[in-house]
């Protein structure tokens, strides 16, 4: 007996399922039962190895007890309170627990903390700090918003907008006046890299190409993802992010990092920003931000940014923006919980220890059947395979499927592979991914 037959399974019928094929779920679903450590047990009694740290936000790992238990101390003394014109004790504690470890070099650090639910949330919050804070400097032409092909900034209709996801844009109407640079994907030059492409810096200049043709004047900010995950681990190129800062520098551009997957340990240091050195305007961030156990995000914003809004009567709001649930007690507390453990456990840097292994593991499937590059950086990797004819991301779902059927839970994005296991993952785990995935790679047509 298996998952997809099993007598006392849930009814399917109602759960309209997100990013899914429902009819192709619900005619074979693969269900997840319980988890702890590096491994999902499916409903069916299988273990199954978390390689992708749940969707790119359990870095600790799985059932930890002690955010378990933070999460039942704060829904038993307090449940909720509201955040608008109100406040608790424990959202303050977490934003300077944050503080201090918050993305940018030391005197420059982007210390000023916004909660908000989710990515798709920080996302559309940090675009609204760009245009409100450009407008409070007297820059109120500047109201165009640019972001990159191949970028995914999350499903909140800013995030559509700037992002560069066809299939996520495609139905839906977009903010007037977003526009996108070219994305950084060159598999010609680049192809099987470890770390950071050599060719490519001078596709930032793409910012120069849109200021002359928009005019500086009009563009409130530039979002991009450090390394763009959703779409298939595209690394920046040597140089690149650099060259970014310095062309938005020029002509007051905000520049925002979006690290809702790199934020928390996943390339090495606390933040890619730090990881680069680059530092941006404005940082979101989500996922790891709670170990993945209460949803939650969290915005980083420069003083510069921050304080040109405190301004005018003391009395009025200074951004007319905010959450239900922003600074929820109980997210709260699951957050510094995870900041906890991941100070403990010194997983902020490991993923720098390791990713010799990991990089060589991944490697090693070079020459495999249908594999066209891998690319790796930090405890991330992305391999690509070709494509069917007339089937784009056919034969990569066939190997998700096959995958989990024997224990291992991969992401595919079209026909990429996608890993970012849990910071806890061990060199034994990289060998089973890399035995499992290989064997898949040899059966799949």
């Amino acid at each position: 007996m298996n998952a997809h037959n099993k007598p006392n399974a849930p009814v399917l019928d109602s759960y309209w399922m997100p990013f899914t094929a429902n009819r192709q779920f619900k005619a074979a679903p693969r269900l997840l039962a319980a988890a702890e450590g590096m491994h999902y047990t499916s409903v069916d009694g299988r273990t199954v190895l978390d390689g992708t740290a749940g969707l790119w936000c359990v870095n600790a790992g799985h059932g930890r007890r002690q955010i378990a238990a933070a999460v039942e101390r704060q829904l038993s003394t307090m449940d909720f309170a509201p955040s608008f014109q109100m406040g608790h004790p424990i959202a303050f504690d977490f934003a300077e627990r944050l503080a201090e470890i918050a993305p940018g070099p030391v005197g420059a650090k982007l210390d000023r903390v916004f909660f908000t639910g989710s990515g798709s949330e920080s996302v559309d919050t940090a675009l609204k700090m760009a245009l409100a804070y450009q407008r409070s400097i007297g820059q109120g032409t500047r109201t165009r918003l640019i972001g990159r092909e191949r970028g995914y900034h999350g499903v909140g209709f800013g995030g559509i907008s700037v992002g560069g996801i066809v299939n996520n844009r495609r139905v839906f109407p977009q903010l007037p006046g977003s526009d996108h640079l070219r994305h950084t994907h060159d598999p010609a030059k680049n192809a099987f890299v470890k770390g950071q492409p050599e060719h490519g810096a001078e596709l930032a200049d793409d910012l120069e190409r849109l200021v002359a043709l928009h005019g500086a004047e009009t563009i409130a900010a530039c979002i991009v993802e450090p390394v763009a995950g959703s779409t298939g681990v595209l690394v920046p190129p040597k140089g690149y992010l650099e060259r970014l800062r310095a062309i938005c520098d020029k002509h007051g551009i905000l520049l925002i990092f979006d690290e809702v997957i790199t934020g928390f340990g996943r390339l090495g240091a606390a933040f890619a920003t730090d990881y680069f050195g680059v530092t941006p305007d404005i940082v979101t961030t989500a996922k790891g931000l709670t170990n993945g156990a209460i949803p939650m995000g969290a915005v980083f914003a420069s003083r510069k940014v921050h304080d040109a809004l405190m301004h005018g009567p003391e009395g009025q709001i200074e951004l007319f923006h905010g959450y239900t649930y922003s600074g929820h007690p109980a997210a709260c507390a699951a957050g510094i919980a995870t900041l906890d453990i991941y100070r403990d456990e010194g997983l902020m840097t490991r993923a720098a220890e390791i990713e010799g292994d990991w990089h060589e593991a991944m490697h090693s499937m070079k020459g495999l059947p249908h594999v066209i590059d891998i690319r790796t950086i930090g405890l991330i990797a992305g391999i690509e395979l070709q494509s069917r004819d007339g089937a784009p991301g056919a034969r990569a779902y066939d190997v998700f499927v096959d995958c989990f059927e024997r224990g291992l839970l991969i992401r595919v994005t079209g026909d990429i592979i996608a890993f970012s296991p849990p910071l806890i993952a061990e060199k034994q785990h990289f060998g089973e991914i890399v035995s499992i995935l290989a064997d898949a790679l040899k059966r799949v047509k």
